[in-house]
């Protein structure tokens, strides 16, 4: 074995691909605590959830208070709103959990991801009786910049409803997905 000791390696001029390894090589490894930069990541990325209460009116389609962003790499979620940044089209994983707080009864409970104010990404429904149940989601979904993505409530149960607050309880978080 020998050992390759530079600052920099670079491809011929005219080539714009560097390969390293051949058809011999199946693992390249760094040692222990180096750090790979200028690669791409899943971003944008946030997770925003609900950490006060909310009423929900029975028989109505609400927009769930999101107030507080465990992250937000882009800044593109504000107003309980994520909109795609400029330049970041693609393949996202988008991801939703909504937490009854001590409902009376139930016929439907849901928890929806719509696009654009108008079209349902993602419906969520939970399928028995229960008063703290909740309904959790995931959908990966093709947006394009300046697509806004809510997550909203429907239920009715006959009388005003609240959700349970808190992190692990009502929350929405996506990041883009890379390679793929």
């Amino acid at each position: 074995m020998s050992k390759l000791e530079t600052n920099t390696i670079d491809n011929i001029s005219g080539s714009s691909t560097l390969t390293i390894g051949d058809s011999n090589t199946s693992t390249i490894a760094l040692k222990s605590g180096a750090t790979l930069t200028n690669f791409p990541d899943n971003t944008p990325a946030f997770l925003a959830y609900q950490s006060s209460a909310q009423s929900i009116a029975n028989n109505t389609v609400t927009t769930v208070n999101l107030q507080t962003e465990l992250f937000d790499t882009n800044n593109a979620f504000a107003s309980n709103t994520f909109t795609v940044p400029s330049g970041e089209d693609g393949k996202y994983l988008l991801y939703i959990g909504v937490t009854k707080d001590n409902f009376n009864t139930e016929t439907r409970f849901q928890g929806i991801l719509q696009i654009n104010g108008s079209s349902n990404l993602l419906q969520c429904e939970s399928g028995s009786f229960s008063s703290y149940g909740s309904v959790n989601g995931t959908i990966t979904a093709n947006l394009s910049a300046g697509n806004t993505i809510q997550l909203l409530i429907f239920h009715n149960s006959g009388s005003t409803e609240y959700l349970t607050t808190g992190l692990a309880s009502t929350y929405f978080g996506a990041h883009k997905l890379i390679g793929i």
